[in-house]
């Protein structure tokens, strides 16, 4: 197959997909080996290729995707007015400290915060897909570790937590948008 007709076909699974396409499921549709380098080189040339369009190729913890340019977001939410969830102040604290001290046990996040953590932001977060129990300290009761998944990841369009903002945009960001 030539690789115009490879990337045409990389170009229409990643346009028909609902979630990130990992590349070993985007090298499943060939009948020949397709090398990570070639493959890398491909998806590289389509997100060139649509540099200039209203939607954009990522690249995701989960995998590669297309998605809408932020600048065309205002007008697509006229479509679906549908106001995002609200996360209380406590619930995005929390998220924050996993985010960024992870692996962390219940008792970690409570010393930071200074406040016990309700069950139910722990569980909403782990509902959400965003935190995962990962693992157990060993200490007498062998808490649970915490951490975020890969979908925290997608969610927030980044590939590791080292693209997370600084802490101190976090921070400020607290401050400005909390719901009381």
């Amino acid at each position: 197959m030539e690789t115009s007709q490879v990337k045409k076909v990389l170009e229409a699974a990643l346009l028909a997909a609902r979630e990130p396409m990992t590349p070993l499921e985007l090298r499943k549709m060939f009948d020949v080996e397709l090398s990570t380098d070639i493959l890398r080189k491909l998806l590289d040339e389509l997100r060139d290729d649509w540099a200039e369009r209203p939607a954009e190729l990522i690249q995701l913890a989960s995998g590669w995707r297309f998605r809408t340019r932020a600048e065309f977001l205002p007008y697509l939410e006229r479509l679906n007015p549908e106001k995002p969830p609200r996360y209380s102040r406590a619930m995005l604290e929390t998220l924050a400290i996993i985010a960024y001290r992870q692996p962390v046990t219940r008792g970690d996040i409570e010393e930071i915060r200074g406040v016990a953590v309700n069950a139910n932001v722990v569980k909403t977060l782990e509902e959400r897909g965003w935190i995962d129990v990962v693992g157990h300290r060993e200490t007498p009761g062998r808490p649970a570790l915490f951490a975020t998944t890969k979908q925290f990841l997608d969610d927030l369009g980044l590939r590791s937590v080292s693209e997370l903002p600084p802490l101190e945009q976090i921070s400020q960001t607290l401050e400005l948008n909390y719901e009381k």
